[in-house]
């Protein structure tokens, strides 16, 4: 987690030096996962994300929280992907256009259906730089605070750590590999549409969510089959 006086330095700064906040956060890692990686590619990884984060960031103060989660959780999925790491639970990967609508709900879904017994992200092919605010609106009635959610782009390492990849309208952007699960679910887009739309949106992705959840939960060893839809 960053600490409180990185984040003053650097919004005090507006982000013009962010390199030795960055080998900071490379340092942290570097740590995480000594053993499995080299210094030189948890830095790679780190100063990788910021640039992709940078890209679409309206609020640059979040950058080096963001930046450090995701860096986080992309070596995360590149060791379990290298085998590196053992993971107990099946993977799952929402995949929409913006990553701040469609793909976010059902990754809060599933994370509350799944109560800890299923991995959860969700990223997008051309990631937008905030969650739709009648996305947020519409989660926040269910009791689902997606507040501190970000939009993150679609990469290699997250696919590869995937057992089951949902795509959401982005047609071929997302890679294929072998002996995965692939679904792509078709639902109406709730960018500019008011809550009420959204609403109605929601409850779709949840019923096919709570499906995905008892395929997954009753048979939590599935057989990695390709299925394009």
């Amino acid at each position: 987690m960053t600490e409180p006086h990185e984040t003053r330095y650097e919004s005090s700064r507006g982000l013009q030096e962010p390199t030795a906040l960055l080998r900071r956060i490379s340092n942290r890692l570097t740590a995480k996962f000594a053993g499995i990686f080299a210094a030189e590619t948890v830095e790679r990884y780190v100063f990788e994300t910021y640039t992709a984060m940078a890209r679409t960031a309206k609020v640059t103060a979040h950058l080096p929280a963001t930046t450090e989660h995701f860096a986080n959780d992309r070596l995360t999925a590149l060791a379990k992907s290298k085998g590196a790491v053992a993971s107990e639970v099946p993977e799952v990967l929402f995949v929409c256009v913006q990553n701040a609508g469609r793909s976010q709900m059902a990754a809060a879904l599933l994370t509350v259906e799944a109560k800890g017994r299923i991995r959860v992200r969700s990223a997008g092919s051309l990631p937008a730089a905030q969650l739709d605010p009648a996305v947020v609106a519409a989660m926040s009635e269910m009791g689902l605070d997606l507040t501190r959610d970000y939009p993150k782009p679609l990469t290699d390492d997250v696919v590869r750590a995937s057992d089951v990849v949902i795509t959401m309208g982005c047609g071929d952007s997302c890679p294929i590999y072998p002996g995965k699960r692939y679904e792509d679910w078709e639902l109406a887009d709730p960018d500019g549409l008011p809550v009420a739309a959204v609403r109605i949106i929601r409850d779709e992705i949840h019923d096919r969510v709570k499906a995905l959840a008892a395929s997954l939960l009753n048979n939590p060893h599935p057989d990695k089959e390709e299925a394009n839809a």
